[in-house]
């Protein structure tokens, strides 16, 4: 059916990055508060269809490009399954309802609603293009998401929270780019210009940063004066599961050729989801009953 495919051109597969809307409510200890919990899942939801709205108006104009890579060619847009114009409308809609709903949620979560779908459709019409420029984009958007999910409960956003998140992303989208490139090889360039002007060693010293940037800062950020006072001492002890998250996405980027999804990795791939379960409850032991 038609709606069937408008939805999946949508990508709800891709809908787990939209999750870090819910560290602010997690880590300003506010998780059991059933009204900021309903405020959080509604930004939740707003951004799942922004941006797959985004997706959509991304898999537009990317469409040529993307019936030359082996994944993205079974996309409903790419594959011919979803006309131009149909997918266009349906995205219009969604951010003509999306958008004002988001302001009526939250003034300043409408506002970074409204600056997340701007950079990111300026990103899809021509700022991917930018080397490195591109990774950075991609890596603000879940900076964006993540201060949005503050804002909308109305709580302070914390710097590490930023920091931990800018190098997350940034450590995510290298590897999606890396493996992008290993999987097209010598047509890499076709699909994605920029990568021609990208080395597999390049990638590995920029993957190198982003893993050394993602580990000292959230290192720092379990020991800081800040959480130390707030939650206790404890959290440094939920460092070992962040450890192995970082080491097994890297072993599945190297070792098993993945990293093109990661949303789809962290659902497939079991060890790494069973340790995002412990980190969870190990943190939220350590948060809530401050043990």
């Amino acid at each position: 059916m038609k709606i069937v495919q408008l939805f999946s051109s949508l990508r709800p597969s891709q809908w787990t990055k939209n999750l870090i809307i819910f560290a602010g409510l997690i880590f300003s200890e506010n998780l059991l508060n059933p009204t900021l919990f309903i405020y959080s899942f509604f930004a939740f939801i707003l951004f799942c269809f922004i941006s797959g709205a985004v997706y959509i108006i991304n898999d537009i104009i990317d469409k040529e490009q993307d019936r030359l890579h082996p994944a993205k060619s079974q996309r409903p847009i790419a594959a011919g399954k979803v006309k131009t114009g149909e997918a266009l409308f349906f995205s219009l809609i969604i951010i003509v309802i999306a958008i004002p709903m988001s302001f009526y949620l939250e003034f300043r979560f409408g506002i970074t609603a409204s600056i997340y779908l701007a950079v990111m459709i300026l990103y899809s019409l021509g700022l991917k293009r930018i080397i490195i420029l591109d990774i950075m984009i991609i890596s603000l958007g879940f900076v964006i998401r993540a201060i949005a999910g503050a804002l909308v409960i109305k709580v302070t956003i914390s710097s590490w929270l930023l920091i931990c998140t800018t190098f997350l992303a940034l450590f995510l989208a290298l590897g999606k780019r890396r493996h992008e490139l290993a999987l097209l090889a010598e047509n890499a360039s076709h699909h994605r210009k920029q990568l021609a002007n990208l080395t597999p060693h390049l990638l590995d010293q920029m993957i190198s940063i982003a893993t050394a940037g993602a580990i000292i800062s959230y290192s720092l950020y379990t020991m800081s004066e800040e959480t130390v006072s707030k939650f206790g001492p404890h959290l440094i002890y939920t460092l070992p599961f962040v450890l192995y998250g970082i080491l097994r996405y890297l072993y599945l980027i190297y070792k098993e050729g993945l990293g093109g999804n990661p949303s789809l990795i962290l659902i497939k791939d079991k060890p790494l989801l069973i340790n995002v379960a412990l980190w969870i409850i190990t943190a939220a032991i350590i948060v809530y009953l401050k043990i």
